[in-house]
């Protein structure tokens, strides 16, 4: 730990310290003791958007990690290639240095998807996964547009991607009114839409560098698909869904839904009138049901 320095943003302050990862800051939490789990953010996502589960998962018993990855909230934002590899050895990496035990990875969108990755390359250091939401790749693959919405997204991310719109582009993108918008079309209940959280998502894109982590990651590739990873893991999964997400729909979970009709070790725990981040739109539920499972375990 190389210092504990405060997050202006959260009401209920969390502990935040920095590690560095090959000459890079990393911001990290950690909250509890006992089971260690570690909560991986999605796209735009950082520490913050764990404030309403940290301290719950932690009074039940277990010692919580969450961390900003590279890129992301108060971590470093080096103008590298940005991709779920790097992520996967950044997380990797840190479960070496500060964990060291058998781990439960519980991850929102990207972070569902790296949560699989780890539980398929590194089963040594996996106890289980919960996802939330998870998503289908980094990006869209092209084949899984149709061909307007394909030149559509093409363009953009060359435009994001350009010298010279790249910047103008990201701080339209980044405006604290557009944030809003975009949070209320993909959460279900508005009322979790608060200006403490547009402030969480808006803060890290001021950072130097921010906008060239975004060009990278639009233009990074999918990396694997969930249907590719789930058939070699063996470690038990709770899937948690949000029915209403705009952005990985109920449609995108049939694969875990078809698993968990089969039997086994995966749970399949579908939430009404709930979008993509229901960890933080529906944060009593999704506890609860956290906790039941890590019960099961």
């Amino acid at each position: 730990m190389n210092g504990i320095t405060a997050n202006p943003t959260l009401k209920n302050q969390l502990d935040q310290y920095t590690w560095s990862w090959k000459s890079h800051q990393i911001q990290y939490t950690v909250m509890g003791a006992g089971q260690p789990l570690v909560l991986i953010h999605g796209f735009g996502g950082c520490i913050g958007h764990w404030r309403n589960n940290i301290p719950t998962l932690a009074a039940g018993g277990y010692q919580v990690f969450a961390l900003d990855l590279l890129g992301f909230g108060a971590s470093s934002k080096p103008p590298i290639n940005y991709n779920l590899k790097l992520w996967q050895e950044l997380l990797y990496d840190f479960w070496s240095e500060h964990i060291q035990k058998p781990t439960i990875f519980v991850g929102n969108s990207i972070g569902g998807l790296l949560s699989l990755m780890i539980l398929v390359d590194h089963p040594e250091i996996s106890r289980g996964g919960i996802l939330i939401n998870c998503a289908g790749g980094l990006n869209h693959r092209p084949q899984e547009l149709n061909p307007p919405l394909r030149f559509i997204m093409g363009t953009f991310t060359k435009l994001v991607s350009s010298p010279a719109f790249g910047p103008f582009i990201f701080n339209q993108v980044r405006q604290k009114h557009r944030i809003r918008n975009t949070l209320k079309q993909v959460y279900i209940n508005k009322e979790a839409v608060t200006e403490e959280l547009v402030e969480i998502i808006h803060r890290p894109s001021c950072d130097a560098g921010a906008q060239k982590v975004f060009a990278s990651i639009l233009t990074a590739p999918a990396g694997p698909h969930p249907s590719e990873l789930l058939p070699k893991i063996k470690a038990p999964l709770l899937v948690i869904w949000g029915e209403n997400d705009p952005w990985t729909p109920i449609s995108g979970a049939k694969i875990y839904q078809d698993l968990a009709d089969k039997g086994g070790s995966i749970q399949f725990k579908p939430i009404p009138n709930t979008g993509h981040c229901a960890h933080d739109e529906r944060p009593t539920i999704v506890n609860s049901l956290i906790l039941d499972w890590l019960a099961q375990q």
